[in-house]
């Protein structure tokens, strides 16, 4: 499976917050280059706040599987749509 490039990032300093965790998360993963990404950020929450991350997984498979719900309901009224029409097609060419 193919990697998402922006784990591999590095993570700038523009808020208060993102200073704080890239500052917390650079001690704790100690990079040689001193650049702090989303996947050492992500590792770091896993270990230490595994119940926020739990919450994000949770509610985007539950928004991933709600829009595919959603998406599979369009798909089936369109090709109701296109056999309507393709019904209204044939019965005048009859």
């Amino acid at each position: 499976m193919e990697q998402n490039p922006d784990l591999t990032k590095a993570i700038e300093k523009d808020s208060p917050i993102k200073e704080w965790l890239v500052d917390y998360v650079g001690q704790e993963h100690d990079p040689e280059d001193g650049d702090v990404t989303v996947e050492m950020i992500i590792d770091t929450m896993a270990n230490e706040f595994p119940e926020f991350l739990m919450v994000l997984a949770e509610e985007n498979w539950i928004r991933g599987y709600q829009q595919a719900m959603f998406d599979i309901d369009d798909a089936e009224k369109e090709i109701a749509k296109l056999e309507h029409q393709n019904e209204l097609t044939n019965d005048t060419k009859s």
